[in-house]
């Protein structure tokens, strides 16, 4: 009798393999664990609406995750609706090993109420990277998800700090 809000419909892992360090991710291995997570799912890339990224906050890993997940989610999709970015790091910090558990209810709260909520004290992004020319978007204000003839979908990417790739697609 519980209320179902979210259903798990595809996830992958993997590893990042060779990188330049232990603290340095493989974007090549972050764009191959979401489009394995999209296939496991059925999904194709342009039926995302939000993508929970693991988004550190750092100079080096949040530019590899935004041009990750710019090469797997920008490519033929129009630029309406959009997909939202965030993380919900900015509100509660990192948590080590339940980052991906937060973001996963983080994600979860979004598809139940049907709201993107602004990314928490982003007032200049990462000049390393830009979304300007793309379909991407970080939500500055509360907004509500755009209604679309598809079901709502989100993803949440987890990157473990000994190089595990984890998305799951709800």
């Amino acid at each position: 009798g519980d209320p179902i809000v979210a259903v798990l419909c595809g996830s992958a892992v993997n590893q990042d393999g060779r990188s330049n360090g232990i603290t340095a991710p493989n974007g090549l291995s972050q764009q191959a664990v979401i489009r394995r997570a999209l296939h496991n799912a059925g999904l194709e890339p342009g039926d995302m609406g939000y993508m929970e990224a693991h988004g550190t906050g750092t100079a080096l890993g949040d530019p590899i995750e935004v041009e990750a997940l710019k090469a797997v989610l920008s490519p033929g999709r129009a630029k309406e609706p959009p997909c939202y970015i965030g993380s919900v790091k900015s509100n509660i910090g990192h948590l080590e090993a339940g980052a991906g558990i937060a973001g996963f209810i983080r994600a979860t709260l979004i598809l139940q109420h049907g709201e993107i909520p602004p990314q928490l004290h982003l007032n200049t992004p990462n000049p390393h990277f830009s979304i300007q020319d793309t379909n991407l978007r970080f939500a500055t204000a509360l907004e509500a998800w755009p209604e679309a003839v598809k079901p709502r979908r989100a993803g949440v990417s987890s990157f473990g700090f000994g190089g595990t790739n984890a998305h799951v697609i709800l």
